[in-house]
């Protein structure tokens, strides 16, 4: 196939239009969670992982697996983690069983914030999605995101 094979130009329109939803509810919302709760998108996806985690059989989440949910670098996650430590909304400690692994928890006032920013998030991106399916270009795609379900 050549570049201009209309096969492979129709697959970079299609990622060129997923790329522009997503960034148009990524600024969307992130405008919303600062605005309301002085919390980034990346910020408030780290508290929404850690907030899901229990002190069950595998119920802690290795830094790699944070980073591989919130879509960042190993390296990133831990400065995202430390930044919200210093907040006083996540605390870290050594694993038990382990003392060369780190937990990290989501404190009682990051559980709060967290709380109180989910409604935000999710006005923010229904906003979003009802805004985009106004353009042809991105109306199949809000279908498509408003019919997935989370991975079992």
């Amino acid at each position: 196939m050549t570049a201009t094979d209309p096969a492979l130009t129709a697959l970079a329109q299609g990622w060129c239009a997923l790329s522009l939803l997503h960034g148009r509810i990524e600024a969307h919302i992130e405008r919303a969670l600062q605005t309301g709760h002085d919390l980034s998108v990346r910020e408030y996806s780290l508290l929404d992982v850690l907030s899901g985690q229990h002190d069950g059989e595998g119920g802690h989440l290795q830094m790699k697996q944070v980073a591989d949910a919130v879509v960042l670098s190993q390296s990133a996650t831990t400065r995202l983690v430390t930044r919200l430590e210093d907040r006083g909304l996540l605390s870290r400690y050594l694993c038990p069983t382990d003392r060369r692994g780190i937990y990290t928890d989501v404190t009682e006032a990051g559980l709060n914030l967290l709380e109180e920013a989910r409604p935000t998030n999710d006005t923010a991106l229904r906003q979003a999605l009802d805004q985009a399916a106004t353009n042809p270009e991105l109306a199949p795609l809000v279908r498509a995101v408003e019919t997935l379900r989370a991975p079992a």
